[in-house]
């Protein structure tokens, strides 16, 4: 017989807060433009994207995390002192050690907290959202802020006609803590690495460094294929995450997809047959796709612009990059 105490975490987990932050420049089709052979119809017909945001060499992913973070911490009405778990999920923080988001929390105030980095592509967020649930119901965190961010600029190929319009820059945080009753529902994810060639980095590291290759690694995708699994297969698993919250299309106020093309949201709808109350995120026309900083950003318009409001049931899922996706039904902040 176990003599190991059991753990006494919160019966249950919210989010309590969300904040983000968009870098100041905004950069329009036309500059894109610049360095393929397309158009501004083109461009908006297959992605719906107008414009993204670029950030400058001092908005680094620290920089932009931080300032997500002071904005959820706040929005929860609590004290960066009180946070006792940091979780980052990004693909564009270029040091492979330490974890970006042991500084992110000693530069928000932070009291020693777990700090760890997760790498899950624009599933991210939710990934990290699981995790943070988990940590606060078991009972080794109160307070845990979960930061999907992104400088995708400095993986992106200006010159690759399928994905340089495609990608903008972005930091997006929650703060998840405890709840009386359930507000972040059942996880449903998974990967499907059989497909793990359909968004993938050019090269890796070493061959940039070994001089094998003398252009920078970017992202790169196969846009169809990306299309046609995230349409059909994905639109499965935000179904699966209604079932397993016990609630159907009707009961939802608001879906939060990942921000990754205006065809892909749609169409998603399309086949949910989502109701026309339920509030759709698109965010993706001003922004584009941020990767793991989406949703977050994402939520955080739809409650400022009073598009949705608090307590509101929404279902977020992303998807991409290994093949990855999680998807949740969630109360709003």
């Amino acid at each position: 017989m176990s003599k190991i105490k059991p753990s006494q975490g919160a019966p249950f987990a919210r989010i309590m807060g969300v904040g983000g932050y968009r870098p100041t420049r905004v950069v329009p089709n036309e500059v894109i433009l610049e360095t393929i052979d397309s158009s501004d119809e083109w461009i908006r017909s297959r992605s719906g994207i107008a414009t993204r945001h670029w950030a400058s060499p001092e908005e680094t992913v620290t920089a932009m995390s931080v300032e997500a973070a002071g904005k959820a911490i706040a929005d929860a009405g609590l004290t960066p002192q009180q946070i006792s778990g940091v979780i980052v999920s990004t693909v564009s923080h270029f040091k492979q050690t330490p974890a970006v988001a042991t500084e992110i929390a000693d530069k928000i105030g932070a009291n020693k907290p777990a700090a760890f980095d997760i790498s899950a592509g624009c599933a991210g967020f939710g990934y990290g959202l699981t995790l943070a649930k988990g940590m606060v119901v078991e009972g080794s965190a109160e307070y845990v802020l979960v930061i999907g961010v992104e400088r995708l600029s400095d993986l992106t190929d200006l010159e690759d006609r399928a994905t340089a319009f495609l990608f903008g820059d972005g930091a997006g945080a929650v703060v998840v803590g405890p709840s009386k009753e359930p507000a972040i529902g059942p996880t449903v994810w998974g990967s499907e690495g059989d497909k793990s060639d359909t968004i993938k980095q050019t090269v890796p590291w070493t061959d940039y460094r070994d001089g094998e290759v003398a252009k920078f690694p970017a992202i790169t995708q196969e846009g169809q294929a990306v299309f046609r699994w995230a349409v059909f297969e994905m639109a499965k698993i935000a179904q699966q995450a209604l079932d397993a919250a016990g609630i159907t299309a009707d009961d939802l106020d608001v879906f939060i997809p990942h921000q990754a093309n205006m065809r892909i949201i749609d169409s998603m709808v399309k086949t949910l047959k989502l109701p026309e109350h339920v509030t759709v995120a698109r965010d993706v026309e001003t922004t584009g796709n941020t990767s793991a900083a989406s949703i977050p950003l994402a939520m955080e318009r739809l409650l400022a612009t009073g598009q949705a409001k608090s307590g509101d049931t929404a279902l977020v899922i992303g998807f991409g990059a290994g093949l990855v996706y999680a998807a949740s039904v969630v109360t709003l902040p």
